[in-house]
């Protein structure tokens, strides 16, 4: 395993790590979620992600269970929460979610009961708040990190605009400020990574665990000939991310990148999860599985990387034809 700092903190983070959106107490039995956990775990992973709606806090719950069975030295792994939705999702109440302080603090102790931790790790703006002011916020995770509820905070799906104004906030009051950003990020989806925060890894050392390497499965090549079944596509009420991923314009990029990764003799999950760790701004890549052999393929793209040469990257760009340009170009 390859370890990476996150952004300009000093936590080594595994380039690799597990997430368990949509699949741990949702379309995977807890037995599976063991398997994958201690898997990863026996690869090097230390980074297990997680938030307050997964599977409407079930998902935290089924990683509390796990990670209590297992025993592992609570010095030896990362886990994370995120906060925004409530664990109620569209039932919440006003006041059972967003980023004002009372949720903010409510739901990290809910996370760290249904993890059963005495602190998290990381801990997750899920989404900007317009409705609450971001110094509230800002103060809010600093306060935690001084009463060691949490150890490091970060963003996830924010505009470089919105960190920017969280680390002015930060600044101007002597706090502590977001370490890291949790975008989605992969051959089909990449102008907020590679472009929109080009210059925020520079000014404030942003780091980035990135989600979905696979584009929703698109890129393991499962739809290349249409829609199947038994599927994260086909869970119920994943329209939106259904149609989104579905795109003929995605398809037809999945389709050459497939011909390159024949040519190179790999998998196309392999090769897409590999692409992804060659940019040198991203400080892990979250995984989703929801088999043991899918997770243990994942992990051939940390020796794969060092074969995408500048020739294979050109011609992984000739069949993408998707670069983002930079405002000044």
């Amino acid at each position: 395993m390859e370890y990476r700092n996150l952004g300009k903190s000093g936590l080594p983070i595994s380039a690799l790590s597990l997430g368990s959106w949509l699949t741990f107490g949702k379309q995977i039995d807890n037995r599976v979620a063991d398997e994958l956990m201690s898997m990863a775990y026996d690869h090097g992973v230390n980074f297990f992600d997680n938030a307050e709606i997964y599977a409407r806090g079930r998902s935290e719950t089924v990683m509390g269970e796990i990670l209590k069975k297992k025993g592992w030295d609570r010095d030896s792994y990362i886990v994370s929460s995120k906060v925004f939705f409530g664990y109620l999702g569209k039932d919440a109440r006003p006041t059972q979610r967003g980023l004002h302080r009372k949720h903010v603090v409510e739901a990290c102790e809910q996370a760290l009961q249904r993890l059963q931790l005495s602190y998290l790790d990381l801990y997750f703006c899920h989404r900007p708040d317009k409705s609450v002011p971001i110094e509230e916020t800002v103060w809010t995770m600093h306060n935690l990190i001084q009463q060691g509820k949490i150890l490091y905070w970060g963003t996830s799906e924010w505009s470089a605009q919105e960190i920017m104004e969280a680390h002015l906030v930060a600044r101007q009051h002597h706090l502590i400020g977001p370490v890291t950003e949790q975008p989605q990020y992969n051959m089909l989806e990449r102008a907020k990574v590679e472009v929109e925060y080009a210059q925020i890894y520079k000014t404030v050392g942003l780091g980035t665990t990135i989600w979905s390497p696979l584009a929703s499965g698109v890129l393991t090549g499962k739809y290349n000939q249409g829609f199947v079944g038994d599927t994260r596509l086909s869970i119920t009420g994943m329209d939106w991310l259904k149609d989104a991923a579905l795109a003929e314009s995605n398809l037809q990029r999945a389709r050459k990148i497939k011909n390159v990764a024949n040519d190179l003799g790999i998998s196309m999950p392999v090769l897409a999860i590999a692409w992804c760790l060659k940019n040198p701004n991203v400080s892990t890549v979250i995984l989703g599985a929801s088999k043991a052999a899918q997770l243990k393929e994942n992990f051939q793209a940390l020796e794969v990387v060092k074969r995408l040469t500048p020739e294979v990257m050109e011609v992984i760009e000739q069949a993408l034809q998707n670069k983002p340009k930079h405002p000044e170009y």
